[in-house]
């Protein structure tokens, strides 16, 4: 039987981030690229990165190129080489993989940005002042991509943040045993070198007020403020003490509150609810935290969950206890503070995709289970704010309470005023959100130049 050759993370702390390839590592790397004439690879990036053309050049020793390559197409190329999910796009459609493994296009991406920051080459040129303002009201990845491709063409861009630090749901919302804080801040500096203005602890708030910086002298406005409300649920117990949602705690993670959070998880018996990516995030960081055991309890099967492949696979790695097709009917609680959960194995009424929804799952009977917990952390998504409506009353929105945009513009129906990210598209990845600030960017251009 051949041996597996996957290493193992398994986290010592908070800040265990993994190493970046070395210069002979990311060569090497790159010369088991096919050169594909028509990399289908590059086909797969939703943000157009074209991992085909930056690999070609690394490949042919061309580190300046491959280097500029990244930075002109994905101004947060580096922070996507860690963050994407590269096994289910560019490298999933990687040739090389009919012949051995695909060519492992996160890692090199990553390596390719570090080493244009080693050598000090900035590949990006700034054009002239237009005296042009557009204001961007939030500094997630969306918010930063269009703020960078209007500033880079000459525009006068401020960026207006809710939080202290500015990056959105890289900042907050990934672990930094997956995404270092000194990483994305180096990133986010090649935003700022363009002349972009960052105003964070900033909130746009109050009636009309995304739609009133159009009478403040921005000429329009791009609105990406994600989906900041997680959400909870109604179940006996979830008023407890020591009941929190995965937003807040890896909120905390992020924010340096490591001592509120380890005092919730330390040496205790924590389980979570839900089995996406942001649950497994969720259950790695209580491991990390020295938390006793830890357990994922999701609606869906194990062949099901929701969860990219590296962030289960992490989990698991440490230890993580996934209890899948389960769910939680009750929090208990003594002395007004969890004491555990109890639960249901269940089974879906109709199978099939798109039907992994609590409306289609039903208790198998005589399979209950009882859990002893100390602390339960709701892991089930997030949603848009309602006061979103109240600051863009022009604005259209959808029942789920996100933003009506033209698909191929990104304008809403309020003139001036462009949207995109999770706001729009619901919850999606970063590269998704790169690609709508590029798609807005270049709209508003259009719109501000007459149509040229």
């Amino acid at each position: 039987m051949k041996k597996s050759l996957r290493k193992t993370n398994l986290l010592k702390s908070l800040f265990d981030v993994e190493e970046g390839y070395s210069l002979t590592q990311a060569i090497a790397e790159a010369d088991r690229c096919l050169l594909c004439h028509d990399a289908p690879c590059s086909a797969g990036c939703p943000a157009e990165t074209d991992p085909g053309k930056f690999i070609r050049k690394l490949r042919l020793k061309n580190l300046k190129g491959a280097v500029r390559t990244i930075k002109e197409n994905n101004i947060l190329g580096g922070v996507c080489g860690i963050v994407c999910p590269a096994g289910r796009l560019c490298e999933e459609k990687c040739s090389a993989t009919e012949i051995d493994k695909p060519i492992n296009i996160g890692r090199l991406q990553r390596f390719l940005v570090e080493y244009g920051w080693q050598i000090g080459f900035n590949p990006l040129i700034k054009k002239p002042a237009n005296n042009i303002k557009v204001a961007v009201v939030g500094s997630g990845p969306a918010g930063l991509t269009c703020a960078a491709y209007l500033a880079k063409e000459g525009y006068d861009v401020t960026v207006f943040e809710l939080n202290k630090k500015p990056g959105g749901i890289l900042r907050y919302g990934v672990p930094s045993f997956r995404l270092g804080e000194d990483f994305a801040d180096r990133e986010i500096k090649d935003i700022t070198a363009l002349g972009v203005k960052l105003k964070c602890n900033s909130p746009v708030k109050g009636k009309g007020a995304v739609e009133n910086l159009l009478k403040k002298g921005f000429k329009a406005v791009f609105a990406c403020a994600g989906l900041s409300l997680p959400y909870k649920i109604d179940i006996p117990g979830a008023h407890l003490k020591n009941v929190t949602t995965s937003t807040e705690f890896l909120k905390d993670a992020k924010a340096g509150n490591h001592e509120k959070i380890s005092r919730l998880v330390k040496n205790k018996c924590v389980a979570i609810i839900g089995g996406g990516s942001v649950a497994m995030d969720v259950a790695s960081t209580c491991r990390a935290l020295k938390a006793d055991k830890v357990y994922c309890i999701a609606l869906e099967g194990m062949g099901e969950l929701p969860a990219y492949k590296d962030d289960l696979l992490m989990a698991l790695d440490n230890c993580v206890i996934i209890k899948p097709q389960c769910r939680v009917k009750e929090i208990t609680g003594k002395g007004g503070a969890v004491a555990g959960v109890k639960g249901n194995e269940t089974k879906w009424k109709v199978k099939g995709p798109g039907l992994f929804i609590p409306s289609n799952a039903e208790d198998v009977p005589g399979a209950g289970f009882s859990l002893n917990a100390g602390a339960v952390i709701i892991a089930i998504g997030s949603g848009p704010d309602s006061r979103l409506k109240e600051q863009l009353p022009k604005v259209k929105f959808t029942k789920r309470g996100l933003i009506q945009v033209n698909k191929n513009t990104l304008a809403t129906s309020a003139k001036g005023v462009y949207a995109g990210g999770d706001i729009v598209r619901g919850p999606a990845l970063a590269v998704d959100a790169v690609a709508d600030g590029k798609k807005a960017a270049k709209a508003i251009m259009k719109s501000l130049q007459g149509g040229k």
